[in-house]
């Protein structure tokens, strides 16, 4: 080990492996210092602490030779301790790397994890002198030697795509076609058979949930619980250890490399509107410690105390250059090095908050990932709020991103649940939100269309609970969502009672109709497809455990396999007629005599007239899209749909022409058939997708 640090260089940040050593560097605006700490491979014995020499523009650097790959590292920075002033530098307290690629082990809470006394009369003014380094993970020293060979990115265009959200070990934990040991891994998703089901059901990408560095809270483990969904990061640029099972980050890379190979394509759910350090009362475990004035947005008038728009006690000041740009190397490291295939962020209105908190579309973030090269080209999706001040901008991001549309989630549910008045709203979220999204010349792929999600119910309890069941989180079932929109139909939870689950059954079948014939983005929530159940529990995010892992045997069922025949019949139906899928907004433009690209009639084939939208009891709506094809005649697709509580008789609008029933929610044979007659009936809750040809008077 040599004496000094050679002064190396600013750039790149983080931990460089040149193949002679490493050159470490960290941003810090208002360090005196910054210390590089060498540890064992244990990572429990310190055997060197140096000053890092150089400091440019702001980046404290320094080399070490002979350094190499597996070497473990952590930062402890100098400076004033001034939590009054927004400073909270604390040499004691031992630091990730914010560009670390790997991290060695896990968080042990302690006390010594604050920069302040824990219970100390002057709160988080005090200042606590122990080394929190036992305590923590440590940094990894890597190098990237993975061969991607001849891969290439699916590229799906928008108006193609079909995400199908999942965790990633949940999605195979239950799988027993995927060896035990490799079960819930990364390695897991480039199994032949995971890959194959994907393949057959026809989503066209996989996003996933968060996979970057995150902690087990603290708050759970005391009560048994864990951090399942993974919504609290440590590090943006280290894969979460737990997937690697007894791999490495390489299994990632290839199991992207064998989607890629199966025309898959992968999108990441990430998180850069908070870290895990918490509040001002939270713990310091490297942006604290580094810079809190820089990271965190600080209140104007006391920094003292952090802004907390995404109620997590501390939000990430995206707003500053330099916080920013780790941001946006956290993407195209992502992008570049894993070959995601885009990213969807988390409460992605904090991300577009100006400096004084103002949410605005030309925020420079936004702007940041739709010039640059790598990002721009990938498919970018915004959680349109957050719980700050003006949070929920659900259609106001800007061109190239799309965006989750929970207004097609509400309006959905509502409509097969019967309730009055909601058939305006509905057709609205039908024809792809362009009240909310048709404006810069946006298109109706930026709603992303779905009925559930990972955050709330699955698609099976909307129809079994009405009622939150979350006791397993031990928050005395106060927790999730108050209102879910659902409906049990006679009874909570499972039930044997036939005419109750065929009802459920219909519903199901009708909200999958919907989320994949209406335009815009249709998302699926893993599982869905075969009636995955939550035992009733809408916020699961502390359950690894069989109420949030995938249950294949059910799958393997009567009725799951009947649904996901369904659900796969409805993907190639989308895939194969373009109008379900129109790329361009459908306003109603006469395309012919009496013929318009989207018209709306009620359940005797007469168009609806502004006193029907208003009709608060108006529950049955057939929806027609038209085109023109090139021989001069035109093309349609009716979808009937029934939100009533009994079987109606529909009249197909004129005119008449050759017409193909395609699927109907209320046959579980889901077989093709011609119509010849004028009129169809269509059960309770249910919807039938027709397909129409003929030719123009």
């Amino acid at each position: 080990m040599p004496e000094r640090l050679e002064s190396g260089s600013a750039y790149p940040l983080g931990a460089t492996f040149d193949g002679l050593g490493v050159n470490f560097a960290v941003f810090s605006a208002n360090a005196d210092g910054i210390d590089l700490c060498m540890f064992d491979p244990s990572g429990r014995r310190e055997v060197a602490c140096m000053p890092l020499p150089e400091c440019t523009d702001e980046v404290w650097h320094g080399y070490l030779p002979d350094a190499r790959p597996g070497m473990l590292y952590g930062f402890r920075a100098h400076g004033r301790y001034a939590p009054e002033e927004g400073h909270r530098f604390n040499p004691n307290k031992l630091l990730l790397d914010p560009y670390a690629k790997q991290l060695s082990g896990q968080i042990r809470w302690t006390d010594a994890l604050h920069g302040y006394r824990v219970g100390s009369p002057r709160g988080d003014l005090s200042f606590d002198r122990r080394d929190s380094a036992p305590a923590m993970p440590k940094c990894v020293v890597v190098a990237n030697n993975f061969d991607w060979g001849e891969d290439r990115r699916p590229n799906i265009p928008w108006s193609e795509t079909v995400i199908y959200e999942a965790h990633v070990k949940g999605l195979t934990q239950l799988m027993e076609a995927v060896r035990p040991r490799e079960r819930g891994t990364y390695a897991a998703l480039c199994n032949p058979k995971v890959i194959a089901y994907l393949q057959r059901l026809g989503i066209t990408t996989l996003e996933l949930l968060p996979i970057q560095g995150f902690v087990q809270d603290r708050f759970l483990q005391e009560k048994q619980l864990t951090n399942y969904w993974g919504y609290n990061s440590l590090s943006f640029f280290a894969p979460e250890m737990r997937y690697m099972g007894d791999g490495d980050a390489n299994d990632l890379r290839f199991a992207i490399r064998r989607l890629h190979a199966a025309g898959i394509e992968v999108i990441l759910d990430v998180v850069y509107n908070h870290t895990a350090e918490g509040s001002e009362l939270g713990q310091t475990l490297s942006f604290r410690g580094l810079d809190n004035a820089t990271y965190y947005r600080l209140q104007a008038d006391n920094p003292r105390y952090c802004v907390n728009d995404t109620g997590t006690g501390n939000t990430l000041n995206v707003s500053r250059t330099r916080v920013m740009q780790m941001v946006v190397d956290s993407l195209r490291y992502w992008a570049e090095s894993f070959h995601v295939d885009g990213f969807r962020f988390d409460l992605g209105v904090t991300l577009g908050r100006t400096g004084n908190g103002e949410f605005k579309p030309s925020a420079a973030f936004f702007q940041a990932l739709r010039q640059d090269p790598v990002l721009g080209r990938l498919k970018l999706i915004s959680e349109p709020w957050d719980i700050g001040p003006g949070g929920y901008q659900l259609g106001n991001h800007p061109p190239g991103f799309a965006e989750w549309n929970d207004k097609f989630r509400d309006s959905t549910r509502r409509f097969w649940r019967g309730d009055a008045g909601i058939r305006d709203e509905f057709a609205a979220r039908l024809s792809g939100s362009g009240d909310i999204f048709d404006r810069r010349a946006r298109r109706p792929w930026a709603s992303v269309n779905y009925v559930a999600s990972h955050d709330g119910q699955p698609l099976a309890d909307v129809t079994a609970y009405e009622q939150r069941h979350n006791e397993a989180n031990g928050e005395d079932n106060r927790d999730g969502h108050s209102e879910n929109f659902a409906c049990n139909w006679g009874a909570e939870g499972p039930t044997d009672d036939p005419a109750i689950t065929a009802t459920r059954e219909r519903v199901r079948r009708s909200m999958m109709m919907t989320v994949l014939a209406s335009l815009g983005t249709p998302m699926l929530l893993a599982g869905d497809e075969f009636g995955r159940t939550q035992r009733g529990n809408n916020n699961a995010y502390a359950q690894d455990n069989e109420i949030s892992w995938l249950d294949w045997s059910q799958a393997a069922s009567d009725a799951g396999r009947s649904l996901t025949a369904f659900v796969r019949r409805l993907i190639l139906i989308r895939k194969h007629y373009p109008l379900v899928r129109s790329s361009h907004f459908l306003y109603g433009e006469e395309v012919a005599p009496g013929i318009r690209d989207m018209d709306w009639f009620d359940e005797r084939g007469h168009a609806l007239s502004p006193e029907d939208w208003q009709n608060p009891e108006g529950k049955a709506l057939i929806m027609r899209r038209t085109r023109l094809l090139p021989d001069g005649s035109y093309e349609a697709i009716l979808m009937l749909m029934n939100g009533s509580q009994y079987p109606l008789e529909f009249t197909l609008p004129e005119p008449d022409g050759s017409r193909r029933l395609l699927v109907d929610s209320a046959d579980q044979g889901i077989g093709e058939r011609d119509l010849t007659e004028t009129t169809i009936m269509v059960q309770d809750r249910g919807a039938i997708l027709i397909h129409a040809t003929g030719t123009v008077a």
